[in-house]
């Protein structure tokens, strides 16, 4: 395995997944020292969210024209920068600035990491590569809690965005060195209708969902939802007919990754509105403070994390995607009904098989949507994961943690949420039947794009 390749690459990983939630648990702290108001905490949060997810694809795109590591290095470079101006912000409005421009940066990085995993390893070093990869995407929410709790009761709110700067310049030196160096590829062109078309649906989109819950979802949150729908519509028609499309959606014909990008959305969505609401009850029903509050989830990313890197040595492992989901749900009931009740006790177990659950129900699918697909569109797939998780996640929060919120007996609306992931990771399970049953191309699926400036073959 290429050791020094992986480990730049998840290193910039982590960094960007935890800041969606390190911030979370500082924002009291951010709101005393900055003397901030509600519409500042919320932009702090959203505005990295929006300009992350609104700004994703058209990153793949950037690493498919001009080479995966130069974009990749770029992008943590701006990330390291945008990092260092949170940490020196001098108010509420240069922070939510700081805060748009790391979202834009970490849209650089983020579709490069998968894509260069599955552009340079195979077998069982891409397996690996993709368990840890896996492991690191799905966990940055709850390591940015963990996380932010300890540093902020050690060191207060900017520190939180400070410790991004010494790991970033060391991706930046180490990058030259150990991420594989880019090959002339064809003529540059980027599609910039489909830039406008995609940036406008999904900032339509993310917008209502980041902010609709705090207003107690005004009129304008509809009429947002519906025009985001639409302009991902209006997106699709463009890039079928684009000469040189913006995303590969030849991508999505490839058996089992329609499926299959479905059953990691289920998956991630339920994982997301739990860490949430949990963390939530801990927090305000039974009074643990943040720090403590993101330590009791951590059996959760223990559980995650060893069955992200033994699932390929597991038997029956085709159907195990299936399997995961079911865990998952089957934890989580148990888990609401022993919280509400102020029992930690049986919890952490219960917690340590719900993260196994889902590493099985999203790891191995990850692998074999990478397998499906094939290094010609390793991009498309890495914008496509990278954009469904980021709006599962937002998605799940705006209503799940709405029906929580919601509830009058805070142990009573941990139930119902516990009720309704049941039913989203039921819907997960079917999604995994799907993408297993499917047949894999035989002929290397629809024809992909052209050669990328990273690899003018594809690399098995």
């Amino acid at each position: 395995m290429r050791r020094g390749l992986l480990t730049a690459l998840l290193a910039a990983q982590v960094m960007v997944s935890m800041d969606g939630s390190i911030v979370t648990v500082a924002l009291p702290h951010v709101r005393a020292g900055l003397h901030a108001s509600d519409a500042v905490l919320q932009l702090v949060t959203g505005a990295y969210i929006l300009a992350l997810a609104v700004l994703v694809v058209t990153g793949a795109r950037l690493g498919d024209l001009f080479g995966h590591r130069r974009v990749f290095l770029a992008g943590v470079a701006a990330f390291g920068t945008a990092s260092l101006a949170c940490g020196l912000a001098p108010g509420g409005a240069a922070l939510v600035a700081a805060r748009a421009a790391q979202g834009a940066a970490g849209a650089l990085v983020l579709p490069q990491v998968l894509a260069l995993i599955q552009l340079h390893f195979a077998g069982a070093a891409r397996v690996r590569a993709l368990g840890l990869y896996s492991t690191v995407l799905a966990l940055g929410v709850a390591i940015g809690q963990i996380a932010g709790g300890v540093i902020v009761g050690w060191a207060g709110w900017r520190p939180v965005f400070l410790v991004n700067v010494p790991v970033a310049a060391a991706v930046v030196l180490a990058g030259p060195r150990v991420l594989p160096g880019a090959v002339p590829g064809g003529r540059r062109r980027l599609d910039l209708a489909g830039v406008a078309l995609l940036s406008a649906g999904m900032a339509a989109l993310v917008l209502p969902l980041v902010f609709g819950r705090e207003q107690g979802w005004p009129a304008w949150t509809g009429v947002s939802l519906a025009a985001g729908c639409a302009g991902v519509a209006l997106f699709v028609v463009h890039e079928r007919r684009a000469a040189h499309p913006l995303l590969d959606l030849g991508v999505l014909r490839v058996p089992g990754v329609r499926a299959g990008l479905a059953a990691c959305c289920c998956v991630m969505g339920a994982y997301t509105a739990l860490l949430f609401c949990l963390a939530l009850h801990l927090q305000t029903g039974l009074g643990y403070s943040p720090p403590m509050a993101g330590l009791a989830f951590l059996p959760y990313p223990l559980g995650f994390g060893a069955a992200s890197l033994a699932w390929s040595r597991l038997p029956g492992r085709g159907l195990l995607p299936v399997a995961g989901p079911v865990v998952f749900a089957a934890a989580v009931v148990p888990v609401a009904l022993a919280a509400g009740g102020g029992a930690y006790g049986p919890v952490a177990p219960l917690l340590v098989a719900a993260g196994a659950g889902h590493a099985c129900g999203f790891a191995p699918l990850v692998e074999r949507m990478s397998g499906a697909a094939g290094p010609g569109r390793a991009s498309a797939l890495s914008a496509l994961v990278n954009t469904g998780t980021l709006l599962a996640n937002v998605s799940a929060i705006a209503v799940l943690g709405g029906v929580y919120l919601a509830a009058p007996d805070p142990a009573g609306g941990l139930v119902r949420v516990a009720v309704l992931l049941t039913v989203l990771l039921a819907a997960g399970a079917a999604c995994a039947w799907r993408a297993v049953r499917a047949e894999p191309p035989t002929d290397g699926g629809p024809p992909a794009r052209p050669p990328t400036r990273d690899h003018p073959v594809a690399k098995r």
